[in-house]
């Protein structure tokens, strides 16, 4: 096992390019995973990596040896995690990706409950408003609010559908005259919610009419928090989930626009990569995570 943890060091190295990062992933120090690598290349008789005050990067023989037993590493990881999912055991890593506001909001009491209940399983959470590829970016699940999902390359899992709201401060409505129906809509800054940070189009429905709207001719941003302070500074109104601007509407930061007009809808969903079957360590954190959504916190 003290040469398993040399080679995790090492690939961790050679994956980051830094000892320092490849510590933080590892969870130990870095003097640690420099000692690690050290002893790795003396047992081998062989410099794995070259190293300098600007980088770290792979010699040839570094190179070749890492693509070698990287593979065999991960089945190494692999097997014993499956030994253990065949006992009932949710162990092992779990990759996760979720949109920036979701997951600054939710999944801190999700991952701490999770985590009493299922110990051995780490989680690792990536946050961006951008849809990744979670094939190519090794993604074992993402959190998606999006609309409905029309991706056939993955696997997906619709949750529940996510109330969007058109909002605005009471400051700027002051200012630039109230909202009373969607054409209103188009005298006034609209601010646009896109991950790309570009313009969008809101489409809005009531009682079997509908109405678009140009939103982002101003303003536009990827991050619903970004918008809804830009919103409660008086910059415009905006069109975002509700989780994201409860607390202003109920401290009046904003206040609805338009509240008989119903946006498309979003909903929020789970990718997965195409899995034969789904890891057990996946499941029981995609069962975990709707039950708190769902019964613990309303969309």
């Amino acid at each position: 096992m003290h040469e398993f943890s040399q080679i995790r060091a090492f690939l961790a190295v050679a994956e980051l390019h830094s000892f320092v990062a490849a510590a933080r992933q590892l969870s130990i120090t870095a003097p640690s995973v420099t000692r690690a690598v050290s002893a790795l290349e003396e047992r081998l008789g062989v410099q794995l990596l070259l190293r300098t005050t600007r980088q770290v990067s792979l010699t040839s023989a570094g190179a070749i040896y890492a693509a070698r037993v990287g593979p065999l590493l991960a089945e190494f990881v692999k097997a014993g995690e499956e030994v253990r999912e065949q006992q009932g055991e949710a162990a092992g890593l779990l990759r996760i990706n979720a949109p920036m506001s979701l997951g600054l909001q939710v999944l801190p009491d999700v991952a701490s409950g999770f985590r009493v209940e299922y110990p051995d399983t780490t989680l690792s959470f990536s946050l961006t408003d951008r849809f990744v590829d979670i094939v190519s970016d090794n993604i074992d699940l993402a959190i998606r609010i999006s609309q409905a999902p029309k991706d056939k390359s993955t696997i997906w899992r619709k949750i529940c559908r996510v109330r969007r709201v058109l909002v605005a401060s009471p400051g700027y409505l002051a200012a630039f005259g109230g909202i009373t129906k969607p054409e209103d809509l188009h005298t006034h800054a609209c601010l646009a919610y896109d991950e790309e940070a570009v313009r969008e189009t809101w489409e809005l429905s009531s009682a079997g009419r509908t109405h678009k709207v140009m939103a982002g001719q101003a303003l536009a941003g990827n991050n619903g928090d970004l918008i809804a302070r830009l919103a409660e500074n008086g910059e415009g109104v905006a069109l975002l989930p509700l989780f994201i601007v409860e607390r202003a509407l109920s401290s009046q930061r904003l206040q609805q626009v338009l509240p008989d007009w119903e946006p498309t809808p979003l909903w929020l969903t789970l990718y997965y990569p195409p899995y034969e079957k789904l890891p057990l360590r996946v499941k029981k954190f995609s069962d975990f995570f709707e039950d708190y959504v769902t019964r613990i916190r309303s969309f």
